[in-house]
């Protein structure tokens, strides 16, 4: 098999239907176009989002976004910060005076993310299954 010799299957590409080319062919004259109108016309269309001139639906509608409202109120802590932590007994309070999480802070989680090799007793945080298992097997507990 030479590459040049390559060619598709017998009908399996079927000719490009050549319009405006007589009317024996079907599709003389106008071309398939119709007669008149804006379709009709060369270079005749309209811009994406153009309703005939009534107001475009992305006009219509309200400019806004999506902000959480809990964004600031929510912090993930990693297991290497609590690793680095002084603290045995972590609550929210503890995470607020050493510096891990914001100080506007209401929840935070704890992720697995890093390594924890020290016992560390948790209460009021949320904790991931993967966190959940490495506070358990480094000998820690967790209160919810």
């Amino acid at each position: 098999m030479k590459l040049n010799t390559i060619k598709p299957a017998k009908g399996s590409k079927p000719s490009k239907t050549r319009v405006g080319r007589g009317i024996g062919s079907g599709l003389g004259k106008t071309a398939g176009r119709g007669h008149k109108g804006q379709h009709a016309r060369s270079g005749g269309y309209h811009k994406v989002g153009f309703e005939g001139g009534q107001m475009p639906i992305q006009r219509r509608l309200p400019k806004r976004g999506f902000s959480s409202p809990l964004k600031g109120l929510t912090a993930e802590v990693r297991l290497s910060d609590l690793e680095k932590m002084k603290a045995d007994e972590i609550d929210l309070s503890v995470l607020k005076a050493e510096g891990v999480v914001p100080h506007q802070t209401q929840t935070a989680k704890i992720i697995k993310s890093g390594s924890l090799s020290r016992k560390v007793q948790l209460k009021g945080v949320l904790v991931t299954k993967g966190a959940r298992e490495a506070v358990t097997a480094a000998g820690g507990s967790i209160a919810e």
